[in-house]
């Protein structure tokens, strides 16, 4: 199951940042490299934000209730939306912080603890290590996405999937490791250079990184909270699937919505024959639910009018 996918993958991006988190906490302390700090705290945000997307899928498998009557699906899309908004403020803003803290310090004369440090061969041990644990991450959520993505690309995946775990961890993942790509760059600059201002300036980088995916999972994850509808290719096999039923002439109008990653809202208005009895339009009903369950195994909640066909009335 798709479900099964996002966790693996959510699980071991948790694993690898929780791991990265200790570790470059560590390293800050020992160097004290603007860098490491803000990859440390953008650890543990995307840390936190893996224990929130396992949240919200248990969340959402609690049982329909009258007063959420089509369940609690949508869940998953609120925790996502959490993580956006935790990656933006405690990742993206808190190194763009210390990007401008640490500019502050060198432009009055302080002391800088890289430059100065025993230590300074560390942040490159640390994140280069950190770059192999987020590619293992990354790969992971790659193979399992890749189960389920068929021949969209990547970008239209992560724009279209309804499930919201796999793009968070892609779009993470990706960030983690051009993160990490900064951070190295700036931190081995300012070795080689003896300029602190690389060091800054590939904190400011990770900064503005984190707020840009942030910005692009708030506005996927908010397009899934007001509702999406089915795919172009969903609707059609829908329709197909109902007007191979006999009894019924054609759909009027259609409306799919999404009321949880894997559950599809299907409302429809049909046209039956004026001839018809009650009963044959019950078992028109009944079969057209059948096929369009065997065409799109995710339509959960069917709900089909049958009506008199007039011209225009669409």
């Amino acid at each position: 199951m798709a479900t099964e996918g996002s966790t693996r993958a959510v699980i071991a991006a948790m694993l690898a940042n929780a791991g990265l988190a200790v570790t470059k906490f560590l390293a800050w302390l020992l160097t004290g490299a603007s860098s490491l700090l803000a990859e440390a705290i953008h650890s543990v945000a995307d840390t936190g934000n893996q224990i929130l997307l396992l949240i919200g899928g248990r969340q959402a498998e609690r049982k329909a209730t009258p007063e959420h009557p089509f369940g609690y699906g949508r869940m998953r899309y609120v925790y996502a939306f959490v993580v956006s908004i935790v990656l933006f403020s405690l990742g993206g803003l808190f190194a763009l912080w210390e990007a401008w803290h640490k500019f502050q310090e060198i432009r009055e004369g302080h002391p800088n603890e890289l430059l100065e440090s025993s230590w300074w061969w560390v942040p490159i041990a640390v994140l280069t290590v950190g770059l192999i644990f987020e590619s293992t991450a990354l790969r992971t959520a790659v193979k399992e996405s890749n189960k389920i993505r068929g021949r969209k690309s990547w970008v239209q995946f992560v724009r279209r999937a309804k499930s919201p775990e796999l793009p968070v961890i892609l779009l993470e993942d990706t960030g983690a490791l051009l993160g990490l790509t900064f951070a190295i760059i700036g931190v081995s600059l300012s070795l080689i250079t003896g300029n602190a201002y690389w060091d800054v300036a590939g904190t400011a980088a990770i900064g503005i990184l984190l707020c840009i995916i942030a910005a692009i999972l708030a506005m996927e994850m908010s397009s899934l909270l007001v509702g999406e509808g089915a795919s172009e290719q969903k609707v059609a096999a829908i329709i197909d699937a109902i007007n191979n039923g006999g009894e019924i002439e054609r759909v009027i109008h259609l409306r799919t919505l999404y009321t949880g990653p894997e559950e599809l809202l299907v409302a429809a208005k049909i046209s039956v024959p004026q001839a018809v009895s009650g009963a044959q339009i019950a078992d028109a009903v009944d079969d057209a639910e059948a096929r369009i369950r065997a065409a799109v195994p995710e339509a959960a909640h069917i709900y089909l009018e049958p009506d008199i066909y007039h011209p225009g009335s669409e």
